[in-house]
């Protein structure tokens, strides 16, 4: 599946959450017009425990640029669960991300690579800003765990684009 184009509408995508709600990825909430949409492997998964402690600790300032912050994976609520508590997080957690869901998000999925991993595919790393419009401002989709965006330069970007009303880039279609 192919990964979703910059500028295009973000499918919106409706999973549970922690905390018992039903999280709308792709419809900011709390007043907010622009959302983050970081998607992470699973409780599997030491690069994810840092990278979402880091956004944690940046959503107050995302916060103030507008931009709701909201996580998911393919995990069941129990690991979703477990990933919050251990890494003390007040983030929008979502969970049990389908395979279809990961394909419309033309993400990419692997498979465990034993079950002391995890018990099912999982989507790998990915990090969409959805603007006011709807459209994806800012997409990266990756392939393995250890690509992934810096979030205080994303943070300073966002503020840019904000700022200067700075078109969405990598539009081209020759």
């Amino acid at each position: 599946m192919p990964t979703l184009a910059a500028a295009s509408p973000f499918p919106q995508t409706d999973v549970p959450s922690l905390g018992g709600q039903t999280l709308s990825l792709g419809r900011p909430r709390a007043g907010h017009d622009w959302q983050m949409v970081v998607v992470y492997r699973g409780l599997h998964c030491p690069k994810c425990k840092d990278y979402l402690a880091k956004l944690q600790e940046l959503e107050a300032a995302y916060n103030e640029l507008g931009v709701d912050v909201v996580t998911v994976s393919g995990d069941p609520q129990e690991k979703a669960q477990a990933f919050a508590e251990e890494k003390s997080l007040t983030l929008a957690v979502g969970y049990d991300l389908s395979v279809a869901q990961m394909q419309s998000l033309g993400l990419y999925i692997s498979e465990p690579r034993s079950p002391q991993e995890t018990d099912r595919p999982f989507a790998e790393p990915a990090l969409f800003v959805i603007n006011e419009t709807g459209a994806i401002q800012i997409v990266d989709v990756s392939n393995a765990p250890f690509a992934r965006p810096d979030l205080e330069s994303l943070l300073g970007g966002i503020k840019f684009v904000r700022a200067n009303d700075y078109p969405v880039r990598g539009t081209y279609q020759g």
